[in-house]
């Protein structure tokens, strides 16, 4: 119990030392329950301005849904029944809904990584979106390209508007398919009803992108 004290005590010092831009960042939180966990600590309810050290481990329940901004500016929505941890050079997303995104003109650093229990997309300039749920995983690329490394060592690239999926076989077995590129109704259809890109006050640079990409009309 004391050695947990005196590390309890010291992670929270050196989370005071770091200056603010240096965490990653709630920045919305439109819907609840939505929660957040620092390493060692009580789970408590997420809070706009609330700061996030490594390991923290964030969950909503639906309808809750949030916005995280990353030290380095780049962004990523949670939703759908979702936990995600932040872990060391990638989004580890255990379950859930998941749209990550690099701000357009943004050059320089590693891809943004978001690891899934069956493989790992790699973003970079560009929109991402997953679903992990007990049976399937799903990744689609709203806009750009996304390079997608699976546990098995497959690769395979999603270019914008193409989704990838791991589902389970009836055998026991599991299988990716694609890249499939959905059809005009389909995006249509993802993007009026999509609960990460719709209803949220805090910006998401790459909208107008994806609106663009994609071909989109109001």
């Amino acid at each position: 119990m004391a050695l947990a004290v005196v590390v309890a005590a010291a992670t929270a010092a050196t989370v005071r030392a770091k200056p603010a831009d240096s965490l990653p960042k709630v920045v919305d939180v439109p819907s609840r329950p939505a929660f957040v966990q620092p390493p060692g600590r009580a789970e408590s309810d997420a809070r706009v301005g609330q700061l996030l050290q490594l390991n923290t481990l964030l969950r909503t329940q639906k309808p809750g849904r949030l916005q995280v901004r990353l030290a380095d500016g780049r962004s990523f929505r949670l939703g759908g029944d979702a936990l995600l941890r932040l872990s060391a050079g990638a989004l580890d997303l255990r379950r859930g809904q998941i749209i990550a995104w690099v701000n357009p003109g943004r050059g320089g650093g590693p891809p943004l990584r978001v690891k899934t229990r069956v493989g790992t997309a790699s973003i970079e300039g560009t929109t991402v979106f997953i679903e992990a749920t007990e049976n399937d995983v799903k990744v689609f690329s709203w806009e750009g390209t996304v390079a997608v490394t699976t546990d098995s060592g497959q690769r395979f690239v999603l270019r914008s508007g193409e989704q990838g999926s791991h589902r389970a076989r009836a055998d026991g077995g599991e299988v990716w398919e694609g890249p499939t590129r959905l059809s005009r109704a389909e995006l249509d259809q993802r993007r009026a009803r999509s609960i990460l890109l719709n209803g949220f006050n805090a910006p998401m640079d790459t909208l107008p992108v994806i609106e663009k990409e994609l071909g989109f009309t109001h």
